[in-house]
């Protein structure tokens, strides 16, 4: 498995009131996801680093902390997982939004949101 991108995910309880702290004084533009109410994205203006801001996640049963894109080496990531008998909180799932995710707690106890989009 290759990760690719990380994301932390901080929860808020209202993304259009946190924008104006993360775009207007930390200066982070949003990055997308705009079609989803419940999750938003805003990065550095390099694109090096990005954060995500997390209401209640939509299909999942519990939120996670960190969100890990690995692209097509989304199944290996579930095999290898459930090999070392890790905590499946959220089962391999194809999401109407075009993400391939499930969420497996690490040992210290964070959920982390293994994902990959379906097309790569």
């Amino acid at each position: 498995m290759q990760v690719t991108h990380l994301f932390a995910n901080l929860s808020v309880p209202d993304i259009d009131e946190a924008r104006g702290f993360y775009v207007d004084y930390l200066g982070l533009s949003d990055a997308g996801l705009t079609e989803l109410s419940w999750v938003a994205r805003f990065q550095t203006p390099d694109g090096q680093a990005a954060v995500q801001l997390v209401t209640r996640d939509a299909t999942a049963p519990a939120d996670s902390v960190l969100s890990v894109a690995v692209g097509d080496d989304i199944e290996e990531a579930y095999e290898e997982a459930q090999r070392r008998g890790f905590e499946i909180v959220y089962p391999l799932t194809t999401e109407p939004w075009g993400i391939r995710r499930f969420f497996v707690r690490a040992p210290d106890g964070n959920l982390i949101n293994v994902n990959g989009h379906k097309d790569g």
